[in-house]
Parts: C-alpha cells; sequence; structure tokens
C-alpha cells in the first residue's frame, strides 16, 4: 500500500547509463539505447537523453554547438551572434526521424573556430565557457546543449527510446556514450532541462536531486557560471569544469570537494588527512553536493562513476575487456554485454570508479 504522505514523489527515479572503449574503438549509438532502454521504468517520458564522443572526427578540432531554438526569430537573432564571435565552419540542421516526441523544437548543430576573437589571456575554453553563458542567459528561446569538440548532446522530452529514434543514435558512431532516462521530482520536463547536462567536453547524467542547488549555484556565480536551465544537475556539469579544469582537480579531488567526508569522520583521521580534508571543506564547502546522487561523467579521455558519501543512489560498474561500464542497475550491464569475462562490483559511496581512454582509433 503506498502511504499517501509520499505518493506524489518518486525518490527512486532516473535511469544512468554509460560506456566507454578504452581501446578508443568507436561503435553506434544500439548499446547505450538498449541499455538505457532496460530501465524503462525508472523514466516517465519527461526527459532522456545520449552524450556521444567520438562522433564528429572530420570536425575533430571545432568546437560542436548543438543548440535547442524554440522560436525561428532566436535562430536568427543567434547566428548573427555566432558570426560575431566565431568563425563558423559549418552550420546545419540536426537530423531527426519521425518518433513520438510532441512538439519538437528547432535544433541545429554549429562547428566553430574561436580564431582569435578571445580577450588577451583568455583561453579558448574560457572564451567558449563566456560565450555560453551569455547565450543561454541573454537569448531567451536558445540554449546550448552542448559545446564540446568532436562530441555531441541529444536529449529531449520523452522516455531516451523516443528520443534515440528521433535524433536516429543509431547512425552516429563514438568511443564513449552516456544515458539518461529522466524521473522529474521538482522540476518541469523540458528539452533544454533534460539531460545529459554538458560544458566544453564534460557531460553529467545524474539520478537524484541536489536540495544544496542553491548555495552550489552562489559559489559558481562567483567564477562567472550562470545556472539557468532550471535543474539542479546544471550545476554539477560546472562543478566539474571549475575544478577539474580551471583548479587542475584530480578524480579524487572531485570526489572528495563533492562527495566529501563527514567532519566526524574526519576528526578520526590521521594528521595530514585532517589538514587537507580541513582546506578543502573551508574552500570549497560550498561545493559539497547535498543529496541523494549517483553520477555519470563522461570528457573526451575518460569516464567517471560517483556516488553521494552514504550511497543513497545505487551505482554499479562493470568492465569486459576494453569496454568499461557504469550503470543504475546490474541488468543493464548484463543485457549488453554477456561475455564471460565480465567483471562486476558495486563501488563504495564516494569512491570514484574511472575508465581511462588509452586511444583513439584512427579514421
Amino acid at each position: 500500500m503506498v502511504n499517501p504522505i509520499f505518493d506524489d514523489k518518486e525518490f527512486g527515479g532516473c535511469a544512468i547509463f554509460g560506456v566507454l572503449d578504452r581501446g578508443g574503438r568507436r561503435f553506434n549509438g544500439e548499446m547505450a539505447t538498449q541499455a538505457i532502454s532496460c530501465m524503462h521504468e525508472r523514466s516517465n517520458g519527461l526527459g532522456g537523453g545520449f552524450a556521444a564522443y567520438g562522433i564528429y572526427p572530420e570536425q575533430a578540432n571545432r568546437y560542436a554547438f548543438h543548440v535547442i531554438y524554440l522560436n525561428s526569430d532566436s535562430r536568427q537573432q543567434l547566428e548573427t551572434f555566432l558570426q560575431e564571435n566565431f568563425e563558423v565552419a559549418n552550420a546545419e540542421i540536426i537530423p531527426t526521424s519521425k518518433a513520438d516526441v510532441v512538439d519538437p523544437p528547432l535544433l541545429w548543430r554549429y562547428f566553430l573556430d574561436v580564431a582569435g576573437h578571445q580577450d588577451p589571456g583568455e583561453t579558448e575554453e574560457d572564451y567558449v565557457v563566456r560565450m555560453v553563458m551569455k547565450i543561454n542567459s541573454e537569448f531567451p528561446a536558445a540554449y546550448i546543449a552542448s559545446s564540446g569538440k568532436n562530441m555531441g548532446v541529444f536529449k529531449g522530452v520523452g522516455y531516451p527510446e523516443e528520443i534515440a529514434k528521433f535524433y536516429r543514435i543509431d547512425q552516429y558512431e563514438g568511443y564513449c556514450w552516456l544515458a539518461h532516462g529522466r524521473f522529474p521530482t521538482n522540476t518541469t520536463g523540458w528539452w533544454g532541462g533534460a539531460h545529459p547536462f554538458n560544458l566544453l567536453d564534460w557531460s553529467v547524467v545524474h539520478n537524484g536531486e541536489l536540495s544544496s542547488y542553491g548555495i552550489n549555484q552562489r559559489f559558481l556565480e562567483m567564477y562567472d557560471y550562470k545556472c539557468t536551465l532550471r535543474t539542479d544537475t546544471e550545476v554539477v556539469a560546472y562543478t566539474v569544469d571549475l575544478l577539474m579544469r580551471r583548479h587542475g582537480f584530480s578524480v579524487q579531488n572531485l570526489a572528495d570537494v563533492i562527495a566529501a567526508p563527514l567532519w566526524q569522520e574526519i576528526d578520526r583521521m590521521d594528521e595530514k588527512q585532517q589538514r587537507y580534508y580541513t582546506a578543502l571543506r573551508q574552500t570549497y564547502g560550498s561545493l559539497l553536493l547535498n543529496g541523494p546522487f549517483s553520477f555519470v561523467i563522461g570528457t573526451h579521455n575518460q569516464m567517471i562513476g560517483l556516488t553521494d558519501r552514504i550511497r543513497l543512489r545505487p551505482l554499479v560498474a562493470g568492465t569486459d575487456k576494453d569496454l568499461f561500464f557504469v550503470s543504475t542497475e546490474e541488468a543493464a550491464i548484463r543485457g549488453v554485454s554477456n561475455s564471460s569475462l565480465l567483471d562486476i562490483w558495486y563501488p563504495s559511496g564516494g569512491e570514484p570508479v574511472v575508465g581511462q581512454l588509452a586511444t583513439v582509433e584512427v579514421v
């Protein structure tokens, strides 16, 4: 019997999945689609999406902007902006097919060169981040879904299987795939609020909810990140960019900030560890993520899985030869890997699991 106090909320929802070929072999999106569809009941049709790495080898040195337009006027305005602030090498509609997707927006992609447009002393990456923040906050009907090199995010309102069919995911080949089926509990389902969330090469899919969103957002705003997509996971993508790209953190350092030990645990550590964790909490305490979460984080050369410190959301990892998997459910991994060499394990809370890319296949 359902408790009437809690019948308006699903605490165990959302499905996440990631697969990386550590040898750099590229393969199409059918595996990610099959795995995420295995967890269909964790979604409710209000969000699904995929991130894929290695899909644009012919444009690998350019930034690929995937853009969601809510009306045609916004496209004209943004294209003028892009022409003024980048060298636009190519602009095209993202191919889609007829699928059970209701009222899809306009979906375009642009391959861009910075070509010296940045300010003196500003890196290309910082310039692109600044432009993404400006577009998402100042163009009310245009949103950047992804902005990395040789990768893209394909997301929208619908079940992930529907989104896969809509975007023709099976026609793309990449060496790393992230997938998400959304069960929103605190925010509306809309195209920009679907997962993955992306900035540059960083992509994040999330199961859970972050009660710390407000303080996380305020801290990130001090570093000129702007949260405009109305979903708590957005802060995670920006946190990863800030800590790992701008501040040079390792994966373990990242985990020690966002899934930090409790103070009573720190008090039982040796003096060196106490100094380390105390310094992190004093400097980055506002980036501690409160609430239940499990993440898969992708970038151009690795894939990371991480849960909250007390494992309020499930996460399972596995390997099969060169394939590295992270998922909400073991069944999703086993469903796409029938090998006798499959190794499955359940990471401890706050313990990151990492698959590292050795090389990228030559095309």
